[in-house]
């Protein structure tokens, strides 16, 4: 593995860990609720569903944990992935039940075209490309329903975040761009 790899993958690996930023619930993840009690869970249900095969960047799933239960929440762009990830969460230890509010987004044609567009734009740009597009799921996820863009996600800096902001505005035919990515450690 060469020496940019290296820090590249440290860099993740630091950002993962430094998000440790823990909220007022003491959780490692600042998008997961939950009791600070029920950690491990946590923890065993992220890991769950960002190792799902179809989970990427066009995607944003998120959760919270009250006792056993372990609702679901976000968008996707494949049906399939809705219930792949209510199937994976429900076998693991300690889940009681799942509440899967998951919104797949319209099947549109527009829409894929819009994805790859703001995708290229954002991950085709020197200084985003190589921080951020190196890893099995990408930090910024491109969400796209009706030709409306939001960008999800964790940055490093307040300079990548307008930058991708305005990387996705640039892109023919989005209607509006939602920046709501958030800057580590912010």
């Amino acid at each position: 593995m060469n020496r940019s790899a290296s820090l590249l993958m440290a860099a993740v690996l630091a950002l993962a860990a430094g998000l440790g930023a823990a909220d007022k619930k003491g959780h490692l993840d600042p998008y997961v609720q939950g009791p600070a009690d029920e950690t491990g869970l946590i923890q065993e249900v992220r890991h769950h569903l960002v190792m799902l095969p179809r989970y990427g960047v066009f995607d944003d799933i998120g959760f919270n944990v009250a006792g056993g239960v372990v609702t679901l929440e976000g968008q996707v762009a494949q049906p399939v992935l809705k219930d792949d990830a209510g199937n994976v969460v429900r076998r693991i230890e300690g889940v009681t039940n799942v509440v899967n509010n998951i919104e797949v987004l319209p099947l549109s044609p527009n829409d894929d075209r819009i994805r790859r567009d703001v995708f290229r734009a954002i991950y085709g740009d020197a200084s985003l490309g190589m921080k951020y597009g190196y890893s099995a799921v990408p930090s910024i996820h491109i969400i796209v329903k009706n030709g409306n863009v939001r960008l999800e996600g964790v940055v490093d800096s307040q300079f990548d975040r307008t930058i991708a902001g305005t990387r996705a505005n640039a892109v023919p035919g989005a209607f509006q761009v939602v920046n709501d990515l958030k800057v580590a450690g912010k």
